[in-house]
């Protein structure tokens, strides 16, 4: 795992003010990565690297010849329009790109000048995928949420058999995976009520929202040739936030014998921001499990992962109305969370998605599966929230919800701070569903 070095000094301070700020997601500790390019224009998107309120052009730095190196390479594939390319260079020419610009951007830096004519605001920037998503796996690895859930359906059982053993996956959709910013029509499928005799098709009318962490990986494995546990963090580049999105009555109809299919595929979005491996290491967490639970098998176990395999990132969930917004009403919190509390690792999961043999690629996606806390309003998703739509819950507006409504839109946030460490953040994942198609 990616050991502490000077790009994590809690000290360190940049000539960008902004990034100075206590509260900002930003600052010279993070640097997280994007693709990005000026508002309305016209202009190729290409890599960039978050500080304060600032976005560094990757592509102008790399035309300065501001880096040498692996610093260099790696500033160069960044210039391209997604990110796969650099993400597939592996963890030397991640960790000299992010050193290089650490200390380029550090108060004092001899690049100051240099660097400071390849900053542009965040506010002046859109955002696009990161990176091409070849394939994308949804875990279920949050035990608090499966619990509940499963209580809805089977009160005296919530998690089948395997839950405890084995990290539980399906494999999504890629092609609807958007950056924040998106917004989607209300999706229509099959729905079958209690009382129906037989189902109908219409706009779904359970939707709702999943809070998940969302794992990319940057070099991938050969197929045939697992990833072993201890490994895994050659392999990820970085996480964001997510929002996999769910039509619940959708689900409910559809979901046996193969699991969710029309429920999941229509959307799902992701905070523009990708949070390095490196960048996390100061918040890595001791992973264990209740002793009565079964022990994670050999090939999910070891002391490396015992020690510093779960990852502190504190996460929250908002919501605004359309009356809202209209009043111009900030969104407000409806929940908040802990991805430490998730029953499987990052690093448990990429073994055990390659323990069969399947070959990763450079892109590919991984979600964390909705994450809730062990508390009622920890809950991850408005199923939890709402008690399977039976609770509706009052907005500070009056307003009241059990699932979303149109016009609603959900924002998430994520961070991680600790004594002795900078705070450092996700940014923020906004999304808005719109009225299904007539």
């Amino acid at each position: 795992m990616p050991a502490l070095n000077e790009t994590h000094d809690l000290n360190l301070r940049s000539w960008v003010v902004s990034a100075n700020a206590a509260d900002t997601d930003f600052p010279i500790q993070n640097l997280p990565f994007a693709e990005f390019r000026r508002k309305g224009s016209s202009e190729a998107f290409r890599g960039g690297v978050a500080i304060g309120d600032q976005v560094v052009d990757l592509a102008a730095a790399a035309q300065q010849g501001l880096f040498s190196g692996a610093a260099a390479d790696g500033a160069q594939a960044c210039a391209q329009p997604t990110l796969n390319e650099f993400m597939a260079m592996g963890g030397s020419v991640w960790s000299a790109l992010r050193l290089a610009l650490s200390r380029g951007l550090r108060e004092g830096a001899a690049e100051q000048a240099s660097l400071a004519d390849c900053l542009i605001a965040q506010s002046e920037v859109e955002y696009s995928l990161p990176c091409s998503i070849g394939d994308y796996t949804d875990f279920y690895t949050s035990v608090h949420h499966a619990t509940s859930v499963g209580k809805l359906f089977r009160p005296d059982n919530p998690l089948l058999p395997n839950y405890k053993w084995v990290p539980i996956g399906y494999h999504g959709r890629s092609s609807s995976i958007d950056v924040s910013g998106q917004e989607f029509k209300r999706p229509c499928g099959q729905t079958k009520a209690p009382d129906a005799t037989e189902p109908s098709v219409g706009p779904c009318k359970r939707l709702d929202y999943e809070l998940e962490v969302g794992i990319y990986i940057g070099k991938g494995n050969d197929l045939g040739s697992p990833i072993a546990l201890d490994d895994s963090d050659k392999h990820v580049f970085g996480m964001c936030l997510f929002n996999d999105w769910s039509a619940r009555d959708i689900q409910a109809w559809e979901y046996q014998p193969l699991g969710p299919f029309l429920a999941k595929n229509f959307a799902s979005t992701v905070s523009p921001w990708i949070v390095t491996t490196e960048a996390l290491a100061p918040y890595r967490a001791e992973f264990s499990r209740d002793p009565a639970d079964p022990q994670p098998m050999p090939y999910l176990s070891s002391e490396l992962n015992s020690s510093e395999g779960a990852l502190d990132i504190k996460l929250e969930v908002l919501l605004q109305t359309e009356a809202m917004r209209n009043r111009g009403d900030a969104p407000a919190k409806v929940s908040q969370s802990n991805f430490i509390h998730s029953y499987w690792t990052v690093a448990q999961m990429v073994a055990h998605h390659t323990v069969n043999g399947c070959n990763m690629r450079p892109g590919d996606f991984l979600g964390s599966g909705t994450q809730s806390g062990p508390e009622h309003e920890e809950g991850g998703s408005l199923l939890e929230l709402s008690r399977g739509g039976k609770e509706a819950f009052t907005l500070p507006s009056g307003e009241q919800r059990t699932f979303l409504e149109d016009g609603d839109a959900v924002v998430m946030r994520g961070w991680c701070e600790k004594v002795g460490a900078a705070r450092i953040g996700f940014g923020e994942v906004v999304s808005t569903v719109l009225p299904a198609n007539k």
